[in-house]
């Protein structure tokens, strides 16, 4: 097996350059560069070489030896002064080294994993962890690296385990006094078991957590929707004008408001006749916007939105303005008038959309998974015949080992680790 590289700090030039290396080579490497392998878990102060004896770098290097490192192998760390040439000089004094090369993306996480120090959930929440850009995100994947999702889910397995032995023991020993079938007892913890996992899957999903609580501005032309819009994102995303169909296409903007990621969307102006193409796509696509909303803001006529819109009575401050009998809110995107209790609002419905604080969120391979099982566990319960019983448990424990990585294809291996960054 190679020894792989890769440069695991910021991109130079930077105060410091953290360049990590993991594999059977790592004391040859450490010994050639720094002209010894420095005592486990000590960081002690070298002087980098190169293979013809000239200084790279005065610094620091660390060497923690297998299994109990993280990635279960021999790994070493070079810090040096993080600029480019430096950087550079190291990596191509490390390339020089027999049984050396750069690590490909997320190779380090992924030997990890090989090597049985984290598992598949945990390797997956580190990802999200490393694109973590609000405070809810990185708190949902620290659950899933901190191994909570996998706590979980090893108690599913071991519970079901305890089920199939019953199972089992109901199809070895049927003929015996001792034990009966299948009863009251086993029926009730099946159920229970599917419960949890049908509770999983109407928990709050990763996707949202990276994608934003989607908030729709709805309503007819020129009911002031992409002015509240530049209102709530800060800034001049959307043209504005008085000209009824300004709006042609459907516009996204992300934010962050008190650390809860959100995409606001404006869109095209409702109505039933348009006589422009250009138009009437604009609106097809609103309406399909409308429909994959958390939330949609109608600033039409008063209950003429959509079924759980936020009835918003927006132009407050024009004159002639004939206000709405019973809004949900009132305001004026130019004066601000009522916008900040709009925003405050809008917090509070998307935080409880999203994971509380130590709740892991699932994303689309994981619920795809406990859904599977969740059916096979549905379908364990319809069933009289034990050795039918038996196969539909298999079934949904197959899916246990494929979330924690016990049963994975290399394409999924691959489709997990490929989004990681070089030097993890």
């Amino acid at each position: 097996m190679d020894t792989i590289f890769a440069l695991s700090s910021g991109a130079p030039p930077a105060g410091i350059g953290i360049v990590r290396l993991t594999g059977p080579q790592v004391q040859a490497a450490l010994s050639a560069l720094c002209g010894k392998v420095p005592e486990p878990r000590r960081a002690v102060r070298a002087a980098f070489r190169d293979n013809a004896g000239e200084q790279i770098d005065d610094g620091i290097a660390l060497y923690f030896p297998a299994p109990h490192s993280v990635t279960g192998e021999d790994v070493g760390e070079l810090h040096c002064h993080g600029g480019r040439a430096v950087v550079a000089a190291l990596e191509a004094a490390l390339a020089e080294i027999a049984g050396c090369r750069r690590a490909e993306p997320g190779e380090f996480t992924r030997r990890a994993f090989a090597n049985g120090r984290i598992d598949l959930a945990e390797a997956e929440g580190l990802g999200d962890l490393l694109s973590a850009e609000t405070e809810i995100q990185r708190r949902a994947a620290m659950a899933m690296t901190g191994g909570v999702f996998s706590g979980v889910v090893d108690t599913w397995r071991e519970r079901l385990l305890g089920l199939s032995a019953e199972v089992e023991a109901s199809l070895d020993f049927a003929e015996e006094d001792d034990v009966g079938a299948l009863g009251d007892g086993f029926a009730s913890a099946l159920a229970a078991l599917s419960d949890e996992l049908g509770d999983a899957l109407s928990a709050p999903h990763a996707e949202m957590l990276k994608e934003g609580f989607r908030v729709a501005l709805a309503g007819p032309p020129n009911a002031g929707k992409s002015t509240l819009f530049n209102a709530l994102v800060e800034s001049e995303a959307a043209i504005t004008a008085d000209i009824a169909g300004t709006t042609r296409d459907v516009l996204v903007q992300s934010v962050a408001i008190d650390g809860i990621a959100f995409s606001f969307v404006d869109m095209a102006g409702l109505r039933s006749e348009t006589e422009d193409r250009i138009e009437a796509i604009g609106i097809e696509r609103a309406e399909a916007e409308i429909a994959k909303a958390d939330v949609v803001l109608w600033l039409g006529p008063e209950g003429d939105g959509p079924d759980g819109c936020w009835d918003v009575d927006a132009q407050c401050d024009r004159a002639g303005h004939r206000p709405k009998s019973s809004p949900d809110f009132t305001l004026s995107a130019q004066t601000g008038e009522g916008v900040a209790q709009l925003r405050s609002a809008l917090v509070q419905r998307a935080r409880l959309a999203m994971p509380a604080p130590g709740q892991a969120a699932l994303n689309r391979r994981q619920r795809g998974l406990i859904a599977a099982a969740h059916d096979a566990l549905t379908e364990a319960a319809a069933l009289r015949d034990p050795l039918l019983v038996g196969e539909s448990l298999r079934r949904a424990r197959l899916g246990f080992d494929a979330l924690l990585g016990r049963a994975s294809t290399e394409d999924v291996l691959d489709a997990v680790f490929g989004r990681f960054c070089l030097g993890k």
